[in-house]
């Protein structure tokens, strides 16, 4: 998906997994992918627009599981979902629910993480 397509401009002109990108640890197309997660992630809040928390948690945990199962992949490239990815992962995924204007606790957003 593109971000460029997202209406709200704070997470349209937001650098997704800046931390990430240009470590020479994180393989771009892995950083590439998981920017994926996040804009869909975006755009899923936008398409669906969730009345609350509880709806909010549903696709922030999708998401979550979504780079849980990446982690094989980072792996297999000699890298792995360590701190520098997951405190700027949880930080994106807090930046979004904010963004949206929910008021949600970074954890419970995470909460089925495995990194």
């Amino acid at each position: 998906m593109d971000q460029n397509a997202l209406t709200n401009e704070r997470v349209r002109t937001y650098a997704f997994l800046a931390g990430m990108a240009g470590d020479d640890y994180f393989p771009e197309n892995l950083v590439e992918k998981s920017r994926g997660i996040l804009v869909e992630l975006c755009h899923t809040i936008e398409r669906e627009k969730p009345t609350d928390l509880e709806g909010l948690y549903t696709h922030t945990h999708r998401a979550t599981e979504a780079f849980n199962a990446m982690q094989a992949e980072f792996e297999a490239a000699d890298s792995e979902l360590e701190t520098v990815a997951r405190e700027n992962i949880g930080a994106d995924i807090a930046f979004i629910a904010e963004a949206y204007g929910y008021d949600a606790d970074v954890e419970e957003l995470i909460a089925p993480r495995e990194w």
